[in-house]
């Protein structure tokens, strides 16, 4: 499975489909530990689970072993999970039952499968994992579902499971030998949540690359900034990415200047120059800053890819050697120090664009627009000067998320779970931040195109520019009078998450 097929499914409607060598491998463990387990001592099948592995069950009991840690581990609270993110989780717990390490039936699997081609949504509360046993408590809400119990999202309405599944002519999950721990036990929720921050930060790192060249074009910058020849002697590969874009996006503007044309031809005699040699940092250095973002998300991007093709809950069962095996696969530490390093590269681009609205607000600094894009009268107008607090408290907001959550761990569970990766929250603050982060570009964009209108350079634009400027004004008409626009940035934020640029 890849990120980009489980894209296709969260964004395009595309429907899960499932191989018959997937679903052998399936039934090759489940047939594989049904055999293996008649005789010997296996965690959580004839055993308690965490601190109560201790005790032995007896085997008129082990299928209420498996009901009992799928109801009693649905404690979660808060608000529900997003859909999105739900679906995101059910793809990849289900990657995970399809390395055939897992030992359930393949009527889990399948049933899974319904769930997620149906848009059946089951209610996952915000709070409840510490992502060490993976996320025991949101997975089990999912399981309490799949047993056709707890309540799913369908149709637009919330409604009881069973209903649901019987509507369709599906059969709840049954238990055949340890269908509720491995439903219960993995790192498949922080994954699915982190899967939809990677999509939407690679969105958002394409909007900023577009915002640092409409920016320099609204600048009048000299083009060397990102220049191959610049940019390739600093030898880090998302540095001369962000260039390479940034170059291929400005490549019909109008507006940006030659160094080697203005200030390298004639003779200069001027003591002072009127228009800056090099622009400020957020302007000029936006290859440098941008690119350890490219970089980072890349990362994640693998870290995701490879969590999605694991198994990741325990014990592991492998019919290859004939064992199965006790471990820790579902410790989330892997997705949490992603999500962390997500979180605080997405913050950077929040303070990137928050620094480049303070240029385009300011007119003692840029020297050529009226303060804060003012196009009313002066004193009586006030622009877009509100908007410049929101994006810098919403930007001092994801400052304060920023602390990483991956080294903060408190012991639990009796002391079992005595080193815990927080994966879950890690993914849930990473979440907000990128939110906060699409509602400072949103300003940033109408402020973008007031700008242009300021200077009348539109039809200098860039080719990506001038599109995405006509894109806003519909949404947002040039601002001459005060008047309330919350509404326009909130859709202005919509237009950003729903047209991807997808820049190569």
């Amino acid at each position: 499975m890849t990120l980009k097929q489980v894209e296709e499914i969260l964004y395009k409607g595309k429907k899960l489909t499932l191989t018959d060598s997937q679903m052998g491998l399936v039934r090759k463990s489940y047939d594989f530990l049904k055999r293996f387990s008649s005789d010997k001592i296996i965690y959580g099948i004839n055993t308690g689970f965490g601190p109560m592995a201790q005790w032995r069950v007896e085997d008129e009991y082990l299928k209420n072993l498996q009901y009992n840690i799928i109801r009693s581990h649905s404690t979660g609270a808060g608000e529900p999970l997003e859909p999105a993110l739900v679906k995101a989780a059910m793809l990849a717990r289900l990657g995970t039952f399809l390395q055939g390490r897992s030992g359930v039936h393949p009527d889990v699997v399948l049933l899974l499968k319904e769930f997620i081609n149906n848009d059946i949504i089951p209610f996952i509360p915000r709070h409840g994992s510490v992502g060490a046993s993976g996320d025991l408590v949101q997975l089990a809400h999912i399981a309490l579902t799949l047993i056709g119990e707890g309540e799913v999202l369908y149709k637009g309405k919330w409604q009881a499971s069973a209903g649901v599944l019987k509507s369709l002519g599906l059969k709840p999950m049954a238990i055949h030998i340890r269908e509720g721990l491995s439903a219960t036990n993995g790192t498949s929720v922080m994954t699915g949540i982190a899967m939809v921050n990677q999509f939407e930060a690679e969105r958002i790192l394409d909007w900023a690359t577009l915002a640092a060249v409409w920016m320099n074009e609204i600048a009048a910058s000299y083009d060397d900034l990102m220049a191959e020849e610049l940019n390739s002697v600093r030898r880090q590969k998302g540095q001369q990415l962000i260039a390479g874009r940034m170059r291929r996006l400005s490549a019909s503007s109008k507006c940006l200047r030659q160094r080697e044309h203005e200030l390298y031809e004639g003779k200069h005699s001027e003591k002072v120059f009127d228009h800056k040699v090099q622009p400020y940092y957020s302007l000029r250095c936006a290859p440098q800053i941008l690119g350890p973002v490219a970089d980072t998300l890349y990362a994640a991007r693998e870290v995701l890819e490879n969590e999605i093709n694991s198994a990741c809950d325990n014990p592991i069962v492998d019919p290859e050697s004939g064992n199965v095996y006790h471990g820790g696969n579902f410790h989330g530490d892997y997705v949490s120090l992603e999500e962390d390093k997500v979180k605080i590269v997405m913050t950077r681009v929040a303070m990137t664009a928050e620094r480049q609205l303070n240029y385009l607000f300011h007119d003692r600094i840029n020297g050529i627009l009226p303060p804060f894009l003012n196009m009313g009268r002066l004193g009586l107008n006030y622009g877009m000067q509100a908007c410049q607090f929101t994006a810098t408290s919403t930007t001092a907001e994801c400052q304060s998320l920023s602390m990483p959550n991956y080294v903060h761990s408190i012991p639990n569970n009796n002391d079992n779970q005595d080193i815990v990766s927080m994966g879950t929250n890690s993914a849930l603050l990473c979440r907000q931040v990128i939110e906060n982060v699409w509602q400072v570009l949103s300003i940033q964009y109408i402020a973008l195109a007031q700008a242009t209108d300021c200077l009348g350079i539109k039809d200098s634009l860039s080719e990506t520019s001038r599109k995405v400027y006509d894109a806003v004004r519909d949404i947002q008409p040039v601002i001459l009078e005060d008047t309330p626009f919350y509404k326009e940035i909130s859709r202005v934020g919509d237009y950003l998450k729903s047209n991807p640029l997808c820049l190569k």
